[in-house]
Order: structure tokens, then sequence, then C-alpha cells
């Protein structure tokens, strides 16, 4: 058996919780009442909410829960600055020792699946970010379109490509980036990591709710970013060059679209809207292939605190 597919568990290791799921199925609220619960504190598992004043369109945890248990990895830099999979690892494992020291069970929680995968599975020796390589690549992009690259990368390393989709942009190249700069596949360089599972006990929940309701809980969440502020949230933004990480945040582009005159505000929320529908199924397909991860569907019926009760029942 692969060590990917091997989550340690043992009582005498500390405990770590991850508390993952697509946008808008609730995490922030369980994850509060769960820590709460087993006295744990909440490290934040999302690719923007790292970034300063991008609380509404990054949508993160309010101030009433903020007030509830501590939280850490929110707003910790602007957001003209890039923030990667490699310096999340470090911020994270760091948090890890402090909060364990304080006798607290780390709970990670979030949506970005590379963040948690590469936590959970460890991060292998690779080169630093080369801006003149990515640069080229992206021109071969504006050449030859996304597709090119990707069947570079399927005769570089196979086995690689197989677990990047290839609209993948960004694992794409990143991919294509090591490989230029070693010599050497990243699947082969990857199987050096060190998984957090040979330390700790790691527990791996994914939240879920059946397709139209998540669905309905994204276009109400989006029409709550509206009425919190949203419009003058991004046109703050707009007057300073966000990094090329920042500027992915969904309902970034689709304003700007609107502030350019290219459509509607009618128009922007729905892309929004839609857009935000596309990623939480590409985040769903990401913790779907991960056969570690225990699946708590919820209902309607499951208020905050009753679905933390039962993760903490299957915690026990």
């Amino acid at each position: 058996m692969s060590p990917r597919h091997i989550v340690t568990r043992s009582p005498s290791k500390k405990k770590i919780i991850f508390l993952v799921g697509p946008t808008a199925v609730g995490k922030s609220e369980i994850a509060t009442h769960l820590a709460k619960r087993i006295n744990a504190e909440i490290v934040s598992c999302d690719s923007m909410q790292v970034y300063r004043n991008m609380d509404i369109l990054t949508s993160k945890p309010d101030k009433k829960l903020l007030r509830k248990v501590p939280h850490h990895l929110l707003g910790i830099l602007p957001p003209t600055k890039e923030y990667d999979v490699s310096r999340f690892r470090k911020d994270a494992l760091k948090k890890i020792s402090q909060i364990t020291q304080k006798g607290k069970i780390p709970i990670f929680a979030g949506g970005t699946g590379l963040y948690m995968t590469v936590l959970v599975d460890g991060i292998f020796a690779s080169p630093p970010a080369n801006r003149k390589v990515r640069d080229a690549f992206y021109k071969q992009v504006e050449k030859y379109g996304s597709k090119y690259l990707y069947q570079r990368l399927l005769k570089a390393d196979p086995q690689a490509a197989q677990k990047i989709h290839p609209n993948d942009l960004r694992r794409i190249i990143r991919a294509l980036e090591v490989f230029k700069l070693t010599g050497k596949p990243i699947s082969e360089l990857q199987q050096q990591r060190r998984s957090l599972g040979e330390e700790f006990d790691v527990k791996l929940f994914c939240l879920n709710r059946k397709r139209g309701k998540l669905y309905q809980r994204i276009d109400q969440r989006v029409d709550r970013m509206f009425k919190l502020g949203l419009e003058k949230e991004v046109k703050r933004l707009l007057k300073h060059r966000l990094s090329r990480t920042a500027s992915y945040a969904i309902g970034f582009r689709e304003l700007k679209g609107y502030f350019d005159g290219q459509y509607s505000l009618e128009e922007a929320k729905r892309l929004i809207k839609r857009n935000s529908r596309m990623y939480a199924k590409r985040q769903l397909t990401w913790f779907r292939k991960d056969k570690r991860i225990n699946w708590i569907n919820l209902s309607e019926r499951d208020k905050p605190k009753e679905a933390a009760n039962l993760l903490w029942k299957k915690l026990s």
C-alpha cells in the first residue's frame, strides 16, 4: 500500500484534525463548535484567506466566530504578495507546534485540497520557483493553449499528469518547471516526502450536502457578500497590483469585468455564483480521490452544533 493511503492512528500520538469540504458547506461554524468541545484551535486551510483586506471576497469567519476560539493563518499578508503551498506547509507546521505545546488540538478548516494533501503527505525537496522559466511556459500557453502544456507533461511525467487536471494550469506549469530545473519527474521527487502521520494521529473529515442544497447555499452566500459590501472591497483592491495568487479569488475578476463596463452587475453576480458552483465541484472531485477521508453528509436538520457533536463522537 502506498504511504499516501496511510494515516497513522495511535493513542500515544497527538491528534490533528482536518475539516475540509466545498465552499459554503458550513465548515467555519462547525469547526468552531468542535474546537470549543475538544479544546482546540483552528488553523485556516484556505489559499485565499491568508490575505488581508479580502475578508468578504474570501468569506473569512465573522468576528463572532473569531471571538469564540483562536484562529490562525487568516489575513497574514497583503494581497500584493505571492503565497504558495510550500510556504503554507512551513507556516502550518509552526502553528501545529505552537498549538500542541499548549496541550490543544489543531483543527485545519478550509477547502484548499492541495494544502491539505501537502501538509498531510509532506513535501519534497523541490527547487524554488523560477520566474523566467514560468514566464516562458505562460507564453507558450498564450500561443498554443493549456492543452499543449498538458501534452508536454504527459510525455515528461505521465504519473504526475494522471493526478493533475488538464485545466489546472498552475500545477501543470509547476511540474514542468521542476522537470526542467532538476531533470527529474516531480512524481519521483514526491516519493521522498515525510508524512504528518508519522508523528501525529491524523483525522480527515469532509463535509458535504446534497448538490441542490449546496448550490442554494452558495447562491445565498454570494447575495450576502454583496450586502456586506463586496463591490467596495473589490474596488479598493483594484487600486493595487494583486499577486497572481490573490487575483484568482472568485469574485475579483468577475467584478472587474463589471467595473470595466463589459457587462451588468447582475451578470457579475451570476458569474460569481456559477464559478463558485464550479469551484465546489472541483473541490469535491479532489477530496473524493483521497480514500482516507471520512465523509460527513449534512442535512438541513443538522445544525452546526449538532454536526460538531457528530464529529466529536467519531473522534472518541
